[in-house]
């Protein structure tokens, strides 16, 4: 039996398992609000146990629950660790949806829902895999274990205790992902890991209310104009940060890092367009190598005085920006934020620092034996070569897996590159679900030739 018979069994189940995707995407989850999160992990379990995999249970956090599952086949055999989370994104602003956010519609062959590409289709395809390998084949080639948390889109706050606390119950060889979107080019993905982040708020005060900008001009001092100051003493008009310490600990790319960055495809024209800016001019070295190897120092939202239609000539009273940094491996977030504090109380003390959250970068091997297997695996799903990236530019919790648990992890996103996640009318095409559940079965049977013809010790 080969895989003509698996793609032919999800071919016979498309509708029921079109059915179960969008009984999954009618119950709301969304974790900002509190709405829905108890209700949908609990479906989530009963459809886990549905396509066999029946040691399954909710698992208590400090926050949300965790649906954990596993299937141990045998266990001195490979472990397969598959992550992914049932939360979603609030649907705001409702007006720009084309039809109801939590009522899932098909338009020109994709599925429209909040929640559909992240991270409930991905999820679900990888559950619906599972049933499709047992009904084909009766068994599992390695043993798999399953953890599906409700916090990704609010931080993943208590993903990490709670995998400290659990270590032995997770113990795999490795960890396997399916989040965002795949290649610009339409191509399958196979990422390595993530850059982190740090995010921060700095605000700063004058007068104790906002006063006449002519009566008081010269005379009341301008908090915006504080922290316009302050920024340029942190980043200057080429792109450098100038925050002392800040570049240190990075881990440079070792040279197949590099060749394979060199070589990972790029179109300037098509790029330029699909992110809304056409003066954009790098070559794809460049691009790659600024999109996960460097970190950065954005700007995402300054606020002061009037910014309403019209006029009103006020001096604000107080000032905030608030920041992101991607950071990058060996960066440490907490480090970088107290190297920011330090700057801050030396150009400008009167300005408040807020931390407001970070995450921790992470990165896997190239070199690593198995990610060779699952690079395979997702080329002959797909009849197609996938571009293998080092890191992705943003973040998720992957180090959960490599610094806590010490294992690989490899991210294989199923959603197309335009699924508008975060944004109003998200949507799967309807072929990226059917093909993700096609190739986490390529994964499973992949991972378990490997074991069956190789004796060397697996790396990690």
């Amino acid at each position: 039996m080969g895989f003509k018979g698996i793609s032919d069994l999800i071919t016979s189940r498309r509708e029921e398992y079109l059915e179960q995707l969008f009984t999954l995407l009618r119950q709301k989850s969304i974790s900002a609000q509190n709405i829905g999160i108890e209700e949908c992990a609990l479906l989530v379990k009963e459809l886990m146990k549905e396509a066999g995999i029946k040691n399954t249970s909710l698992m208590e956090t400090d926050g949300y629950p965790v649906v954990y599952g596993e299937m141990i086949q045998d266990p001195e055999a490979l472990t397969l660790l598959i992550y992914g989370h049932y939360d979603v994104q609030p649907p705001d602003p409702v007006e720009e949806w084309l039809t109801p956010p939590f009522e899932p519609t098909i338009r020109d062959g994709k599925i429209f829902c909040r929640g559909v590409g992240d991270n409930k289709g991905q999820l679900l395809a990888q559950v619906l895999a599972i049933k499709t390998y047992l009904d084909h084949y009766g068994s599992l080639p390695i043993n798999i274990k399953f953890l599906f948390e409700g916090e990704e889109e609010n931080g993943s706050k208590n993903l990490a205790s709670f995998i400290e606390k659990n270590k032995d119950m997770l113990k795999a060889d490795l960890v396997y992902t399916s989040d965002g979107p795949m290649h610009d080019s339409g191509a399958p993905y196979v990422l390595l890991g993530v850059r982190g982040m740090l995010y921060i708020e700095m605000t700063t005060k004058g007068a104790n209310w906002d006063n006449h900008a002519g009566n008081k001009g010269n005379i009341v001092p301008n908090p915006a104009w504080r922290l316009v100051n302050l920024l340029n003493t942190m980043y200057d008009k080429h792109g450098h940060i100038l925050i002392e310490g800040f570049y240190d600990h990075i881990r440079q790319p070792s040279e197949r890092e590099k060749r394979i960055m060199k070589n990972l495809p790029f179109d300037l024209n098509q790029v330029a367009e699909g992110i809304g800016y056409k003066d954009l001019d790098m070559d794809g070295e460049t691009y790659y190598n600024k999109l996960t190897m460097k970190p950065t120092f954005n700007i995402a939202g300054f606020t002061s005085g009037y910014s309403g239609k019209g006029m009103k000539t006020i001096i604000p009273s107080e000032a905030t920006v608030k920041m992101d940094m991607r950071v990058v491996v060996d960066q440490d977030p907490k480090d970088i934020y107290e190297k920011v504090c330090s700057h801050v109380q030396k150009y400008a003390p009167d300005v408040e620092v807020k931390y407001l959250g970070d995450m921790i970068p992470s990165r896997t091997s190239t070199e690593n034996k198995l990610v060779e297997v699952v690079t395979k695996a997702v080329h002959d799903s797909y009849n197609q070569e996938p571009v293998l990236q080092p890191s992705l530019g943003g973040s998720l919790p992957d180090y959960v897996w490599t610094k806590i648990l010490g294992l690989p992890s490899v991210i294989v996103p199923y959603a197309n590159f335009d699924e508008a996640n975060h944004s109003p009318n998200e949507n799967m095409n309807v072929e990226n679900f059917f093909n993700g559940i096609h190739c986490t079965c390529h994964v499973i049977n992949y991972l378990g030739n490997y074991t069956k013809k190789s004796s060397n010790t697996l790396i990690s």
